[in-house]
């Protein structure tokens, strides 16, 4: 693959990243993986270009992890509404007696206990989310380094400390905010590249 390909592909994709994550949007989840498939075969590309797997590896390994806490967050979550639902004597395995034992639940003799053990679980979940989602921030600000310092463009350094800022707070909306600012920043990086000017060699004297 070619830089201007490459260049293209990265531009295209983060901008499809950008506005994949707007509600207005029909199948925006649809929108956004297919800019994450663009980023990183652009990624891939211009690690090939530079001579610099780590602008790949460390994009792969952000998408890895992203994925895995994903999948941690969801299973610790789902354990704990099965465990909720247990101890409140709810059959989970047949839905359509759901509305009938919620409404026979006697709702005044729930423990503290059951409640306490539940809202622990979801905070253990939200912990558990926030840790993978730090671990990918800096696995791509690693990233979006080393392709700063290979193709001279300012803002990929930009974009990864507002994607490593924005992990940190993502306890609080500003944070969504910062990490949505810095996909846009990319975009623009990525058409802001310039393609490796061949060394000139001295005539000899």
């Amino acid at each position: 693959m070619n830089f201007e390909t490459s260049k293209n592909l990265g531009g295209v994709g983060a901008i499809l990243m950008f506005i994949g994550v707007i509600p207005f949007f029909a199948y925006s989840g649809i929108i956004s993986l297919i800019g994450i498939i663009l980023v990183l075969i652009a990624l891939k590309g211009l690690a090939d270009y530079y001579a610099e797997a780590g602008i790949f590896n460390n994009a792969l390994y952000a998408v890895i992890t992203a994925i895995v806490g994903g999948i941690a967050t969801a299973a610790v979550a789902l354990i704990a509404l099965v465990g909720f639902f247990s101890e409140l004597g709810v059959n989970i395995g047949n839905i359509a007696d759901w509305s009938t034992d919620f409404t026979s639940m006697d709702w005044t003799s729930l423990g503290f206990d059951v409640i306490g053990n539940f809202v622990a679980s979801v905070l253990l979940a939200l912990v558990v989310l926030f840790v993978f989602v730090v671990i990918t921030a800096i696995f791509l600000r690693k990233s979006l380094g080393l392709l700063s310092n290979k193709t001279g463009v300012g803002l990929f350094g930009t974009t990864g400390l507002l994607i490593l800022v924005g992990a940190v707070l993502t306890i609080i909306a500003i944070g969504l905010i910062l990490i949505w600012i810095a996909v846009l920043i990319l975009a623009i990086a990525f058409f802001q590249m310039k393609p490796q000017q061949p060394t000139s060699t001295a005539a000899p004297v």
